[in-house]
């Protein structure tokens, strides 16, 4: 087994390290979500804290790791007898992205359990993480169904196997660690709220501090046990402070006018549910343990809230996570009582963060705005030029019409019609279009290849009844054998990709107009996420089209970039159709079985260059050709409209809405399956 990293050994990331250290104190407090850019130590600081944590007492042999003071009575290795307990380290389980269903909750052979009655088990990840770390890197990719095993687990502390009839509990009480970077997507807000705590991480910036950083770990890789032990004595104080922490935790109090403070905040910051209250005052209490105290004061609360409210007050995946610092601090001078108030006025050093001497890094503050995605990008028609006035013309005297414009925000996004791709498709699971999925509902029954996971229980019963004479029955059981046995397939909903190619062009460029096409797209944005889609963006203006953002599980990404989107010049259709071409068949060869889904955000103009029109036509023809499922959302306003968007949908072989129909609550039309409407006409 390789030698860890020191945990002490790792530079700065204080609101990491004490995230995850609150967690070693009071395993209660729920778990910790490290947010953050590559590179950021946040795999290495999780993996360094199961070094770090106690150990615990298991019943001999008991693979469910069943502590010998209190068993599980229902543990499927039990029941167990008295005996003394034989002390491990704590498990740190690592839980991979790609993890099937029977390798996390664990197998139950249905084979012997149909012809012999025997609940022959397989324990998965969630029994090996019993009473220990449940560690998942790149959380935010997890698949739904897994992710939905999890928010189970976490809720009942016990995992069920269930197959046809046929089930298996065991305990499953594990403290849940989870690493993500934000920029391949966010996490569903069911298992956001799981997470106790949620830190955000970023490399430093301090010239001596990233030198100190590369110096130590090309010392650790040059000489790893040797890098080990010269933090051994570190690491030993570390832990005997943990152990006293969590010694002191039961005879800290938590006074009415803290608890009152805590209140007050979750409702000032209007979070959901009373979780956040709950994490809050066990967060609390680890802090005051941590710093040796036997009262949670008010520094604690901040801390606490800075550390379990950011990822709960989040609406919408578009919301920057962090608190509003200055409101926090005027909630808690309003809820707590004024003698606390006038002993803290010069008391501004809050908890000692994990080395004991910092102040936790503000744990949870608003993490820095990545630069580059607020940069507008630059046009290739000349200098930008101030924004013109609401409501004028786009063309208006003294203005050129290739001129560049200022970005305009966005309009309030709503709610969309479903866009869904035809056919039955094979992709990731999600919550778009029809699809073969592991879950759904039941629509036949195959021979199984490979292990069995949904058994068809008709299926298999008819498979072998016309055997049961030869094979010599002669009991009520039935004689099964594995050829018998039927697999279950089933129809859900698959996730898919879809390409926003959006007009950027003078004709879109005035502020009005180009304000809800953006909010329009917006609006598709949420529906990706709440989907589970891909999303890209392509944009087309002036001479060429670019790729504003590749193809990404980052909705909020993509945002960002429609924000920055600036207008004017020429309107090169066909460029940004070719562009959308070159995009998807890249994607096709990374990811073939997710299916893509064609946005195209324009009026349909094209101009530009020889022959236009019919360049554009091309283009279109090229994704018909290929089957790439596509809408056509048309932004031609006023009372003359020439329907060229309707002319290039029907180039697209796919279907166009105007901006108004492709709301859920008009009545203009309702819009489903992407199909061949446009071919038809």
């Amino acid at each position: 087994m390789s030698t860890p990293y020191p945990f002490t050994a790792i530079v700065g990331q204080d609101d990491l390290r004490l995230g995850l250290l609150l967690n070693a104190v009071s395993p209660a407090v729920g778990g910790v979500l490290v947010r953050g850019e590559k590179g950021t130590a946040k795999s290495t600081a999780v993996r360094a804290l199961a070094a770090l944590m106690p150990e615990v007492s298991v019943v001999p042999g008991c693979r469910f790791s069943c502590d010998p003071a209190s068993p599980d009575p229902a543990c499927p290795d039990g029941p167990h007898p008295e005996a003394a307990g034989v002390s491990r380290a704590a498990r740190t389980v690592e839980l991979p992205v790609g993890a099937s269903e029977d390798r996390l909750v664990g197998a139950l052979d249905i084979e012997r359990a149909l012809s012999e009655g025997v609940k022959a088990f397989e324990p998965g990840l969630l029994a090996d993480a019993h009473r220990g770390i449940l560690y998942v890197d790149e959380v935010n990719l997890l698949h739904d169904h897994l992710v939905d095993l999890l928010l189970d687990a976490a809720a009942m502390g016990a995992s069920y196997v269930e197959r046809e009839g046929v089930s298996v509990r065991h305990a499953a009480r594990f403290l849940l660690v989870g690493t993500m970077n934000p920029e391949e997507g966010e996490l569903r807000p069911q298992l956001l709220d799981r997470f106790g705590l949620t830190v955000e991480v970023a490399a430093s910036r301090d010239t001596d501090e990233r030198v100190e950083v590369v110096r130590r770990r090309l010392a650790y890789d040059d000489d790893p046990e040797g890098f080990a032990a010269r933090w051994a004595e570190e690491e030993t104080a570390l832990r005997e402070r943990i152990a006293a922490a969590r010694a002191l935790l039961p005879r800290v109090v938590l006074g009415d006018g803290v608890l009152r403070q805590i209140a007050a905040t979750c409702a000032a910051f209007e979070v959901d549910g009373m979780r956040a209250d709950i994490v809050m005052a066990r967060t609390a209490t680890a802090l005051a343990a941590w710093a040796g105290r036997e009262e949670v004061t008010a520094d604690d609360v901040r801390q606490a809230a800075l550390l379990a409210l950011p990822h709960r007050r989040r609406r919408n995946p578009f919301d920057a996570p962090g608190l509003d610092e200055d409101k926090l601090d005027q909630t808690l001078d309003e809820a707590g009582p004024q003698e606390n108030q006038e002993n803290n006025d010069g008391d501004d050093d809050p908890d000692p963060g994990p080395d004991g001497g910092g102040d936790g890094g503000g744990g949870g503050g608003v993490p820095p705005q990545a630069d580059e995605d607020r940069t507008p990008p630059q046009g290739s028609e000349g200098d930008e030029t101030p924004s013109q006035a609401p409501g004028s013309a786009p063309d208006a005297p003294g203005r050129s019409a290739g001129a560049e414009q200022q970005p305009v925000a966005a309009a309030e996004p709503f709610r969309t019609k479903m866009l869904s791709v035809p056919g039955l498709g094979e992709g990731a699971a999600g919550r778009r279009s029809r699809a073969r999925t592991a879950h759904g509902r039941t629509t036949g029954a195959v021979r199984p290849q490979g292990a069995l996971t949904k058994l068809h229980l008709s299926a298999t019963v008819q498979a072998a009844a016309p055997h049961q004479r030869s094979r010599g029955r002669s009991g009520r059981g039935l004689v099964v054998r594995r050829d018998d046995l039927r697999q279950a397939t089933r129809e859900g909903r698959e996730g898919n990709l879809v390409l926003f190619v959006v007009d950027a062009s003078g004709s879109m460029a005035a502020r009005q107009r180009m304000s809800a096409v953006k909010g329009a797209v917006l609006s598709l944005l949420l529906d990706a996420y709440q989907r589970r889609d891909k999303v890209g963006l392509v944009t087309f203006r002036g001479k060429e089209a670019e790729v504003a953002l590749p193809p990404t599980s980052s909705v909020d990404a993509a945002a960002a970039r429609l924000e920055s989107l600036p207008t004017g010049g020429r309107t090169p259709l066909s460029a940004g159709l070719l562009k959308a071409h070159d995009v998807l068949r890249v994607e096709r060869l990374r990811d073939p079985s997710r299916r893509p889904l064609l946005v195209v955000v324009t009026d349909g103009r094209a101009t530009g260059g020889p022959e236009p029109v019919a360049l554009a036509g091309r283009a279109a023809r090229l994704h018909q050709a290929e089957g790439t499922a596509s809408v056509v959302v048309d932004c031609e306003s006023g009372y003359v409209r020439l329907g060229l968007a309707g002319e290039l949908a029907r180039e697209l072989g796919g279907t166009a809405v105007t901006l108004d129909e492709l709301r859920a609550d008009s009545i203009a039309g309702l819009v489903k399956d992407v199909t061949a409407a446009g071919r038809a006409a």
